[in-house]
């Protein structure tokens, strides 16, 4: 089995991408994305964590979290949320899943893959390039043809707070 190896490090700044299992396209759905945001809100009580940009597709999602300055744990936080959303909706998102030997053996759900990826951010140009590629992604995706057509993205926030003009990424 592979050893993943993860830099852990007190209240730095993390890109991650996280995607359903199968690449099923269920978070979009309405039921998924109140439930995400319910077990976000849920782990940031009990963990907090800074939420920097995001963007929700129907198969992942990107987001840069920043964490507190005593505090490296973003494992914890994002496995977490993943169980949280997976009691949550699990038995009401009908998906046709194959149960594996190992998954069945972990108890663990068809509902996101295994892993997660992510990265820890060095520096503020690191920071906007993964800001800009969280929200030129539905674009990316073919998903819709202006960055603000897509409603589930901070894109929104950014330009409401004037880091992006209106019409950036045009």
């Amino acid at each position: 089995m592979a050893e993943y190896r993860r830099e852990y490090c007190q209240g730095a700044t993390y890109f991650f991408t996280q995607v359903t299992c199968d690449r099923q396209p269920w978070l979009c759905d309405d039921m998924a994305r109140v439930a995400l945001r319910q077990a976000i809100k849920k782990v940031r009580r009990k963990r907090p964590f800074q939420i920097d940009a995001f963007v929700l597709l129907p198969d992942h999602f990107h987001c840069l979290w920043t964490l507190p300055e005593n505090d490296g744990d973003f494992s914890t936080r994002m496995r977490l949320v993943k169980s949280d959303v997976t009691r949550s909706i699990g038995d009401r998102l009908n998906l046709e899943t194959r149960t594996t030997p190992s998954r069945e053996a972990r108890r663990e759900r068809n509902l996101w893959q295994r892993r997660f990826w992510e990265h820890r951010v060095r520096n503020e140009e690191e920071f906007a390039a993964y800001c800009d590629y969280i929200h030129i992604n539905p674009v990316k995706h073919g998903l819709c043809k202006s960055l603000t057509d897509w409603q589930w993205s901070s894109i929104h926030r950014f330009i409401q707070k004037g880091i992006y003009s209106p019409n950036w990424g045009r």
